[in-house]
């Protein structure tokens, strides 16, 4: 089924600021969410794609690429099993989660009461540009959450069993009275676990996660530029009392390379040439990332001038378009000359001005224009 456009999702134009966005968000999510409207389907799918369309719309980087190329331009599946390009809809919670832990108690959740997503982590990643055109595998390490081994995450002393939260009964809520209203809250002795463990894992401190360095091998897929994101589900902190682990989101730093620029799709070198090659013409070896090519000099060529290599840029990591390379000449102006080499070059310089011929038409365009500027001035 094709999904729907994200901004008709939303009831918004497509120019639609990022207050609009999360204004729009915020009216619909309170519309759909599931606990205002328990059981209906319908209601739930809504919900889940308003989720969708704000995670997207609320990222500068996915809301880009949703407007350049549509769902395709924001589609996991374009990069791989690790997801790509910024995909990852942001950090922490979501907007609602604590709207939601207010008014309903204990935060929006499935589960196990107390059972909470892991947080998702952030680590940057630096790689040469040769890396980025062409992909690579990279080793990381970083330090995270990892489930304690010897409780298995529960927290509790093995041999030992927690107890039932004697301030809620076991139910990890408690109603208070406000005015005419009766508001149901988070227990706060047991946080909404309605257990209490009284008996704590030593090696964990009853948290059932501890802190150790994880290694992890990332496939970098061929084209990514700098300010990309991979993500890596699953990869992230483990959630507490068993619950889902977070993701990792790993950002692209591409480094300055002595050779080339990049901008998007296309690299861009410069290339000194001599002054007889720039005259009569000639055949140089320029470098690409792949190898090296000849590339053909016509005679009487300008500084300054872009030669076009089709094929030898970036292939884009979204749709798989390869770019060009540019090459643009400058013409370097002798040194160190001897004086035989001087007198030789005044003597052809002599040659070039007694000639009746044009020899550079820029030049004498842009002294006709100085000689007419001043004329101007005295009239």
């Amino acid at each position: 089924m094709a999904k729907r456009d994200y901004y008709e999702i939303l009831d918004l134009a497509q120019n639609a600021s990022e207050g609009e966005i999360k204004k729009a968000y915020r009216r619909l999510a309170m519309k759909y969410h599931p606990d205002r409207n328990p059981g209906d389907k319908g209601a739930e799918e809504k919900f889940k794609e308003c989720k969708e369309a704000y995670e997207i719309l609320s990222d500068s980087r996915k809301r880009a690429a949703y407007d350049q190329f549509g769902h395709a331009g924001i589609d996991p599946s374009m990069a791989g099993n690790a997801g790509f390009g910024g995909n990852g809809g942001g950090f922490g919670n979501d907007i609602f989660d604590e709207m939601f832990a207010n008014i309903f108690g204990g935060g929006v959740q499935s589960g196990s009461r107390s059972v909470r997503r892991g947080t998702d982590l952030r680590y940057e990643l630096t790689v040469n540009l040769e890396q980025a055109v062409s992909g690579t595998t990279k080793k990381i390490q970083f330090p995270a959450l990892s489930q304690c081994s010897d409780c298995y995450g529960s927290g509790v002393k093995s041999g030992s069993e927690p107890i039932n939260c004697k301030v809620c009964g076991g139910r990890g809520q408690i109603r208070m009275q406000q005015g005419f209203f009766s508001v149901q809250q988070t227990c706060p002795q047991c946080r909404g676990a309605g257990k209490v463990i009284i008996d704590p894992c030593s090696t964990c401190g009853g948290q059932g996660r501890v802190r150790k360095n994880k290694t992890l091998s990332i496939d970098i897929p061929p084209g990514v530029d700098n300010g990309d994101r991979i993500r890596l589900a699953g990869e992230g902190d483990p959630g507490s009392k068993n619950g889902p682990s977070g993701d990792l989101y790993v950002e692209i730093r591409v480094r300055e390379h002595p050779i080339f620029t990049r901008k998007g799709t296309t690299l861009y070198c410069d290339v000194p040439i001599s002054f007889t090659t720039a005259t009569l013409g000639g055949e140089l070896e320029v470098p690409t990332l792949q190898d090296r090519v000849n590339l053909k000099v016509p005679p009487e060529t300008q500084s300054g001038k872009v030669f076009r290599l089709r094929g030898k840029g970036v292939t884009s990591v979204r749709n798989g378009i390869v770019g060009d390379l540019l090459c643009q000449v400058t013409i370097e102006t002798p040194i160190n000359l001897s004086k035989k080499q001087k007198e030789l070059l005044q003597a052809f310089d002599d040659s070039m001005r007694d000639s009746k011929r044009k020899h550079s038409p820029r030049a004498s365009s842009w002294l006709d224009g100085v000689k007419k500027f001043f004329e101007d001035m005295k009239s």
